[in-house]
């Protein structure tokens, strides 16, 4: 007869059982994770606290698998619907939110701004099947710090989950260059212009900062690529949001990409 721990057991039902949203406290089930270095969030001993919203059973079982099988990451419950996520978000403390954008009583939007309410300190992570950069846009600006496409992250998604949860962004590699490039098109509207020179100028090392912190390096990364103190990075973040108006990394690329700000 075949022995089965508790964890491995218990694993099995969250997946096979994707569609309730009850919260679950599981520990994860397999090997050793990754080399991840001791000083950054997300260790086996203190895992990362994860929901994950979504309203396609298959998805949810490939990204619950995924994340059950990382030491670092707890996945605390899953919910199919805004009303299960919003009943989630309120009753668990919780880290990082995965959430699909089209939710079958509504959308992906309404519980990242619920969950920026009610818990500020959360990080979202939207996992869409649309690889559309004004939904991503529109995300950013609500303050979430990922945007996944579903049929081109396979694999990823504990990665994912770490990266934002240190202070990172994690983005679809099609979908951020697409973002990206769209900092050099030009600005053809006179007014964005003279706004751009009078309010919203980034100094050289501001735009070096912000292009980075757009390819989810993390403080202490940029540091370290452009020779500077990590505190230093977060002084220039600092200044950035001052001049830019915003709270948030994601916010701050987002304003920074609309208006061709690099």
């Amino acid at each position: 007869m075949e022995i089965r721990n508790e964890s491995q057991a218990a694993s099995d039902f969250l997946i096979k059982n994707n569609s309730v949203s009850t919260s679950y406290h599981l520990a994860p089930h397999s090997g050793l994770p990754s080399m991840w270095p001791g000083f950054l969030t997300g260790q086996a001993e203190q895992p990362v606290r994860v929901l994950l919203i979504d309203d396609d059973p298959h998805m949810s079982r490939v990204i619950a698998h995924e994340l059950l099988a990382d030491l670092r990451i707890n996945l605390l419950g899953q919910g199919g619907s805004v009303r299960e996520g919003r009943r989630l978000i309120s009753q668990n403390e919780f880290d990082v939110m995965l959430v699909d954008l089209n939710l079958g009583d509504g959308t992906g939007f309404a519980l990242i701004e619920y969950m920026k309410t009610v818990r500020p300190m959360a990080e979202a992570i939207v996992i869409s099947a649309m690889e559309d950069e004004q939904h991503a846009l529109h995300a950013f600006e609500l303050g979430a710090t990922g945007y996944l496409v579903k049929n081109s992250w396979f694999g990823n998604f504990p990665q994912a989950v770490l990266q934002v949860v240190n202070g990172g962004a994690s983005i679809t590699p099609n979908l951020a260059r697409r973002l990206l490039n769209k900092f050099e098109q030009p600005q053809n509207n006179v007014q964005t212009l003279q706004e751009n020179k009078n309010k919203e100028k980034l100094s050289e090392r501001e735009k070096q900062v912000l292009k980075l912190v757009a390819s989810g390096y993390t403080s202490t990364e940029i540091g370290s690529r452009l020779i500077i103190s990590g505190q230093t990075v977060n002084t220039h973040i600092k200044n950035i949001y001052r001049k830019l108006n915003v709270r948030t990394r994601a916010q701050a690329v987002s304003f920074a990409a609309s208006r061709g700000l690099f």
